[in-house]
């Protein structure tokens, strides 16, 4: 399953096409945003789940209280400004998007290592980030929005920890972080609906 995962992979960037008012009364864009909408869903419930592990087993629940342990670390949220601005454009933030899920894709090996024992709840995670990603590039595609592939060795590297408490505070931040852009990336598909 990884496997599939990672051959999913493909770090891209969408180029200026259309705008894509026209196109939302076409029936197969609606159900790609439905189907896309659940499927965000279920991975911010998976997050959501990922975080209270980390509550639970690190006792790490509260952001306000981490905050100066932050300063220390190297953890910058994924851009997502492209998906809630006033200027919103469709393909720019699909463009965002897929950039974000691969970045989280690859950073939630740190979570991997610090709770092996759910490491199937990582995986699946993962897989399931793959195929939003492989969707919104495939719906890209149909609307005839010019994608650009990169190779994968241009993966980003993983954050290193000076010790492992900084290791758990980074794990916590890297899934608020996720959890936030799952948000606006799920309020974003939403607004299409709307056009």
């Amino acid at each position: 399953a990884l496997l599939l995962a990672v051959l999913l992979w493909a770090p891209w960037r969408a180029l200026h096409g259309a705008p894509l008012t026209e196109l939302s009364g076409d029936q197969d864009f609606q159900l790609f945003l439905q189907r896309n909408l659940e499927f965000t869903r279920k991975i911010r419930g998976d997050v959501a789940a990922l975080q209270r592990v980390v509550c639970d087993t690190l006792q790490l629940c509260k952001e306000d209280e981490l905050l100066l342990v932050r300063q220390e670390l190297d953890i910058a949220p994924a851009p997502l400004e492209q998906c809630h601005r006033r200027t919103f454009q469709a393909e720019t933030c699909f463009s965002q998007i897929r950039a974000g899920l691969r970045i989280y894709h690859g950073s939630l090996a740190t979570i991997r290592a610090l709770l092996p024992g759910h490491a199937g709840l990582v995986e699946t995670l993962q897989l399931d980030m793959a195929n939003l990603s492989s969707n919104i590039q495939q719906q890209m595609e149909d609307l005839g929005l010019a994608t650009v592939t990169y190779p994968t060795e241009s993966q980003d590297p993983l954050p290193t920890f000076s010790s492992h408490f900084h290791h758990q505070v980074g794990g916590f931040f890297i899934l608020a972080n996720f959890q936030r852009f799952l948000e606006t990336a799920y309020r974003a598909l939403r607004h299409l609906t709307s056009l």
